[in-house]
């Protein structure tokens, strides 16, 4: 016969559940702490097997330096009818102490029992998680006076040195103070740099590229940028590179040289006498692919052995006084050990005081054909004759970027105007007509995506201008927020005249003309594809381009069937997720036409899926690539 809930709750038949096979530990002891009974959850937490401290004395396993205030609770506990919430430390069976809880019933208040019932939960988890939150509540204090005064040194700086300027110095006084700010006004970014990378890094919003880059005229460049302070302080800065790695590698150059950037930096920082050497080995790996290991070896000031496992925490540095002596946000390391895992590398560090450190990294690439080294793309203000008979608006509401911008923009010699706000924009947009505007995000009166959307659903013969954001929101998101509203590129802010000139270059610079596909009605393909950006960063050496063409035209067939596929089974987040994974490439061949649209059907795919917008959209981007296709295989 079956037993009703109500006939085993009066028969008492839920001891055993909740007693003997509970998960919390019970223990009965009299009121001198000897123990009269264990459940089973003794053994299961603690280790002791069934009955093993029955006539053991409860305070024979609690540390030394708990037992008073345990005992003192036990007293409290024997003159009240309950006690909750005391913590302690119980001695595990294999000698370990785990953190746990206890409430108390006397017995003596309910049956006239000198004695009392323990109810006793596992709390260690609780404990080291409260322990490891102060633990980075501590790091983030000091990180955050780091940065406090890492921001205000060079603030003051600017501050000061454009003080100086107003009191009419002379022509070498001048000199040196513009030299002196814009030095700070570098070290600024970087700081900036370094936050913001992390917080793209860790809400996992940073994207890398894949495009093609040489490794000698990395670091050749780097070493450059380096020389003057090794120069200074008296140390030899130099790097080798295996044959087998002096190749075009197809991968993110600009996290790559993030990495080293922060490497040498360190080394350069910490090396007050001798050398610091960069050497790069590569070892062939199966489908073209090579593994290349990098070393930085200084004989610099070494790190503790005793601080080697925390060098690459967050808001970690080897000392607090390294801050204060060497400057730095602490988070140059964490961001290095992140950026090679992220590409799926690993990274190590050695280290002995006084006698220098070597730090060590392993990255895999793809590899191209063997190329002459590539000439970097320096920049130079005589090479920006292109611009010379453009047509430019700059909305920009700060008087002080608006002097900047068209100081720029005079100094090329365009035509340009400005506006204040996106209501003077429009109004100038209606009067006249523009190749680019560059367009503040932020903004009184009506702001720059708003402004772009106007445009955008405005005059037809207009509303197809580029469009490119300047805004000093950094993060993906505010990136992705400009391409949603219509905008064609987004510059950071502090930008440089490269800065500048590399985004008005890739949209207004010469465009590749592509062979036209004979027969009827056959679209025309001048347009498709615009080839300068891989010309212009290449130094236009043919293989490079070819390779990567090549490349393009290997893996976007695959592309185009997954969106398909996936838009027939109604899948929209691997959509989503195929338009993500393209949008790099689309922006490095150069296909204008698909920018915003890539970006719209990752968005609506997202947002909206299965949508006639999604559906038409993922149709556009897959016909417009297999057009492209077919016109490079052509052309």
């Amino acid at each position: 016969m079956k037993l009703t809930l109500q006939a085993y709750v009066r028969k008492g038949l839920f001891y055993k559940s909740v007693v003997e096979d509970g998960s919390d530990i019970i223990f009965i002891v009299d009121y001198t702490g000897t123990v009269l009974y264990q459940n089973q959850s003794v053994r299961e937490t603690l280790g002791y097997g069934r009955n093993s401290l029955i006539g053991k004395n409860f305070f024979d396993y609690v540390p030394q330096h708990l037992l008073p205030h345990v005992k003192k609770q036990f007293k409290i506990s024997t003159r009240k009818t309950y006690n909750k919430g005391i913590e302690f430390q119980f001695k595990c069976k294999d000698k370990s102490y785990k953190y746990l809880e206890f409430n108390s019933v006397n017995l003596n208040k309910k049956e006239g029992i000198k004695g009392l019932i323990l109810d006793c939960r596992d709390i260690t988890q609780r404990k080291q998680d409260a322990e490891e939150l102060l633990r980075a509540q501590k790091a983030k204090e000091q990180f955050l006076a780091n940065i406090s005064h890492e921001i205000r040194t060079p603030i003051n700086g600017i501050a000061g040195m454009a003080g100086l300027l107003s009191q009419n110095p002379t022509h070498e006084e001048q000199k040196t103070y513009l030299n002196a700010i814009k030095s700070a006004a570098d070290n600024l970014k970087v700081i900036i740099n370094d936050i913001l990378d992390l917080a793209s890094i860790e809400s996992g919003k940073l994207q890398l590229e894949k495009i093609g880059f040489n490794l000698n005229d990395l670091l050749h460049s780097l070493i450059d940028t380096f020389s003057m302070q090794a120069k200074e302080k008296s140390i030899s800065l130099t790097y080798s590179l295996d044959k087998e790695a002096d190749r075009i590698f197809i991968g993110d150059p600009v996290r790559l040289n993030q990495i080293l950037i922060n490497l040498i930096s360190n080394a350069v920082k910490f090396t007050h006498v001798g050398s610091i050497q960069i050497t790069v080995q590569a070892q062939k790996q199966k489908n073209k692919s090579f593994k290349l290991r990098f070393d930085i070896i200084d004989t610099g000031i070494g790190i503790p052995q005793d601080k080697l496992q925390t060098i690459f925490e967050s808001f970690s540095q080897a000392d607090a006084s390294v801050t204060r002596k060497y400057g730095g946000t602490g988070l140059g390391l964490t961001i290095v050990k992140q950026l090679v895992e992220l590409q799926e590398g690993s990274i190590f560090v050695s280290s002995k005081e006084n006698a220098g450190t070597t730090f060590t990294f392993y990255l895999t690439y793809q590899a191209g054909k063997k190329a002459n080294a590539i000439e970097p793309s320096n920049y130079q203000p005589k090479t920006k004759e292109p611009f010379k008979y453009h047509s430019i608006l700059l909305v920009e509401d700060n008087d002080i970027n608006r002097l900047y911008a068209s100081s720029i923009l005079k100094m090329w010699g365009c035509h340009f105007e400005t506006a204040e706000n996106g209501v003077v924009a429009l109004e100038k947009i209606r009067n006249n007509s523009f190749d680019a505007i560059l367009m503040d995000v932020q903004m009184p009166v009506m702001d720059g995506l708003e402004t772009t959307k106007a445009i955008r659903q405005g005059d037809p013969k207009k509303r197809d201008v580029l469009i490119i954001a300047l805004t000093a929101n950094a993060t993906q998101q505010d990136f992705q927020k400009c391409l949603d509203a219509g905008m064609n590129d987004c510059i950071i802010k502090p930008f440089t005249q490269d800065d500048l000139f590399n985004t008005l270059n890739k949209h207004l610079g010469r465009k590749v003309t592509l062979k036209k596909e004979n027969g009827i009605g056959k679209a025309p393909m001048q347009s498709l594809v615009d080839l300068s950006y891989l010309k212009k960063m290449s130094g236009n050496n043919q293989d490079f381009i070819n390779e990567i063409v090549d490349t393009f035209l290997e893996s976007m067939p695959a592309n185009i069937e997954e969106i398909k596929a996936n838009a027939r089974n109604n899948n929209w987040d691997q959509v989503a997720k195929v338009a993500h994974k393209i949008k790099p490439t689309i922006s490095l061949m150069g296909i204008h036409s698909l920018k915003d649209k890539i970006s719209s059907l990752e968005h609506e795919a997202k947002l909206k899926p299965g949508s006639t917008i999604s559906r038409n959209l993922a149709n556009e981007v897959t016909a417009t690539l297999a057009l492209t296709i077919e016109s490079l295989r052509n052309s």
